[in-house]
């Protein structure tokens, strides 16, 4: 599934060293995924929902969770209020998710609502890593908040390609517009601080309009 081959080929895009991205010492082993065929024995399905649309309802709920969980840390780390105000704005996003998910009868894959704790092991994996890097140098912090967001849209659109439900697609549009304006909040932050920022999964036309450039 797109979605999840995305989620598995971050590990291998914050290793090379594009100035943006992760240098010396990231993971070096990407953990297996399930295909959608090893997932789709185990998941009963609401009758109206596909595989695509329960598995993105599912991977959008703790993707969410990573960006508000790593914002949390990086405002404990800089005590930069960009980072408080939009770790309450992803923690919106998370009760988005999981209202459309209630109203499919899904449930939840948040067991445990501690920071940095995720059901995925990617996602468990990209925590450690962002958190890494982004304690690095202030500016080190908005590259890592540019990255989640661009991923975000990454993920987004593609979700969006794959329900024509009327309430999930309503949902994913108003997360996309947050995260375009929380990516256009990072990259000001980031240039303001004498660096730049390069599209990783969104292309860089995408992100130039997204920008007004």
């Amino acid at each position: 599934m797109k979605k999840l081959i995305i989620l598995a080929t971050i590990l291998i895009l914050l290793i090379p060293v594009p100035a943006v991205l992760f240098a010396e010492g990231a993971v070096e082993t990407i953990p297996q995924i399930e295909t959608v065929e090893q997932q789709e024995s185990a998941v009963v399905l609401p009758s109206d929902l596909s595989l695509e649309e329960y598995n993105g309802l599912i991977l959008m709920r703790e993707e969410e969770k990573l960006a508000r969980d790593v914002y949390m840390e990086l405002g404990d780390i800089w005590g930069i209020r960009i980072f408080t105000n939009i770790a309450n704005s992803e923690q919106t996003h998370m009760e988005a998710v999981l209202t459309v998910m209630e109203t499919y009868g899904i449930d939840d894959p948040i067991l445990d609502d501690t920071r940095g704790l995720f059901t995925n092991p990617e996602l468990a994996d990209l925590y450690d890593q962002l958190i890494e890097k982004g304690s690095a140098s202030l500016t080190d912090a908005f590259i890592v908040g540019a990255i989640i967001e661009d991923l975000d849209i990454k993920d987004l659109r593609v979700l969006l390609s794959e329900t024509d439900k009327e309430n999930i697609t309503r949902m994913y549009e108003n997360l996309e517009k947050g995260s375009e304006n929380h990516i256009r909040s990072f990259v000001r932050q980031i240039e303001i601080n004498g660096s730049s920022y390069e599209a990783q999964f969104i292309t860089a036309e995408e992100l130039a309009e997204i920008l007004g450039k």
